[in-house]
């Protein structure tokens, strides 16, 4: 199968920033990982040694985490020897959106974190997937997620989860958190959008602001719902998560939650300010016609007249008299005074 992703499609034009290691392959056809490390029952990281990239953890740990580039060509056929075919059609899926998937040979689960890569967009969220089967997480991404990175930068502090389940647990909360920082400030600027739209009466440059939020507002919410229902899916797998890790889940899915709701009242609510100022800009474009209108009908019979005593054929009345034309223009003056005063009358201005 292809490597090919909306992903990496997006990535190959920001691909200068993040390139793929120099070393993409170890010898053999061994794929070279992002990092890899064996987990012991003290929660203590030792790094895999270059060449022992097998999916079984090494003697004396609990489990092994291998995290790839999927842009590395010789990664398709190292997963197709060593994963379930199912979680390797995920891993290499063209289309990804987050699910939880139980199979019997392990866990595979997909999820979202928004891009905090220089220069890109936060909204353009970025998938990672990752199998997890017994003593084993292979997890790829095709651009930089910093909750990963976190996870191994502790890792290499000393700070390691002691199970999987345990990292389940921990890179979700790292996902979580920061995406809610953006979650929060897209609400915050909605209350502040909504408060110049609204009381302070501001259009246009109200109208630019409120594009962008709004489809912010969207695509973040077109993958944290399905994130929400995969964790609640995950909470739901027996044996694999200690009361804390269930703990530390429950509290993750609310936030999750939450945060799916306060996206969703976003969006409606810039939805309600986009038709309010549709509604105020129909109600101008209204009330400049009718202006428009009226002063139409007002010079209308001044028109006619300026037409008819400008007509060039003889006979014409005052064409001697020498207070013709000032006579003519305060004719059209008061004429435009009483069409003035009849509009007045009839509520028309």
């Amino acid at each position: 199968m292809p490597l090919t992703d909306p992903d990496r499609r997006a990535d190959d034009s920001a691909a200068s920033d993040l390139p793929v290691p120099a070393s993409e392959t170890l010898p053999h056809g061994i794929p070279q990982p992002i990092c890899a490390f064996d987990v012991t029952p003290s929660g203590k990281a030792l790094p895999v040694p270059p060449g022992d990239i097998l999916p079984a953890p090494g003697q004396g740990a609990v489990y092994r985490w291998l995290h790839f580039d999927l842009r590395q060509p010789g990664l398709e056929p190292w997963l197709r020897s060593f994963l379930p075919p199912i979680p390797v059609r995920a891993m290499l899926d063209p289309e990804t959106r987050p699910r939880c998937e139980p199979l019997d040979e392990g866990l595979m689960l997909n999820l979202r974190g928004v891009n905090l890569n220089e220069g890109e967009d936060f909204d353009d969220m970025i998938s990672l997937r990752l199998w997890v089967g017994p003593g084993l997480i292979v997890s790829g991404r095709f651009r930089k997620i910093f909750a990963v990175d976190a996870m191994r930068q502790r890792m290499e502090e000393g700070e390691a989860p002691a199970s999987p389940g345990s990292y389940l647990a921990r890179l979700l909360a790292e996902l979580t958190m920061r995406t809610e920082t953006f979650t929060v400030k897209l609400e915050d600027d909605t209350d502040d959008l909504e408060e110049d739209i609204l009381d302070d009466g501001m259009g246009e440059e109200g109208r630019e602001k409120l594009g962008p939020m709004r489809r912010s507002a969207i695509k973040l919410r077109r993958f944290l719902g399905p994130q929400r229902d995969a964790l609640t899916r995950l909470l739901a797998q027996e044996g694999l998560f200690t009361k804390a890790d269930r703990n530390d889940l429950r509290e993750t899915l609310n936030r999750l939650t939450r945060m799916v709701e306060e996206l969703e009242t976003s969006r409606d609510r810039l939805a309600a300010m986009q038709d309010h100022l549709d509604v105020q800009q129909q109600a101008q474009m209204g009330r400049n016609g009718y202006v428009l209108s009226v002063v139409a009908a007002i010079f209308l019979p001044l028109g006619f007249f300026t037409g008819l005593f400008g007509v060039n054929v003889a006979g014409m009345p005052g064409t001697a008299w020498p207070w013709a034309f000032a006579t003519l223009s305060l004719s059209m003056v008061v004429l435009a005074l009483l069409l003035f005063i009849v509009f007045r009358w009839r509520n028309w201005l």
